[in-house]
């Protein structure tokens, strides 16, 4: 598995305009709308179910929502950085800017659980989120993440 795979290009935006994380969700959820072919309403419930059972900031200044949906083929994601970080939730108290979301579907077991590891690991790289934080073109920031994986390969 691939980042280039969960990830399309148009599936990367920078979002100035966001302030709290319900609106981040509904952000999500647009954007997850037009290339998973699920309605946003459906996701942002999904995505709102799976935050009531914990937080999905997993700290220094990163967020991995996810969720499973009905009538998804594979896994799929979506990046968004945040021109302003917003609270989270995240286990370190540490507010939240860059954003690498999830739909897997239901019966998806350990494909969703490999490409959260995938995304986790990529986002390790401080070397990597420095970039991100630092541009602010959707297509330059889809290079960036598949980039980091063409480098790991080499």
């Amino acid at each position: 598995m691939e980042l280039s795979t969960l990830l399309a290009p148009q599936a990367v935006k920078v979002v100035s305009d966001v302030s709290s994380k319900k609106r981040l969700l509904q952000s999500i959820s647009e954007l997850a709308e037009q290339t998973v072919g699920v309605p946003a309403p459906r996701i942002f419930e999904s995505l709102q179910e799976r935050e009531s059972l914990g937080p999905t900031g997993v700290g220094n200044g990163i967020a991995l929502p996810h969720t499973r949906l009905p009538g998804l083929e594979e896994v799929s994601g979506v990046f968004i950085r945040l021109e302003r970080a917003i609270d989270f939730d995240a286990a370190d108290r540490m507010p939240v800017d860059l954003v690498f979301a999830l739909m897997a579907p239901v019966d998806s077991g350990v494909d969703h659980l490999k490409a959260l590891a995938l995304v986790s690991r990529t986002l390790r790289d401080d070397e990597l989120c420095a970039k991100l934080r630092a541009n602010s073109d959707p297509a330059a920031l889809y290079a960036l993440m598949t980039e980091s994986e063409a480098t790991k390969a080499a």
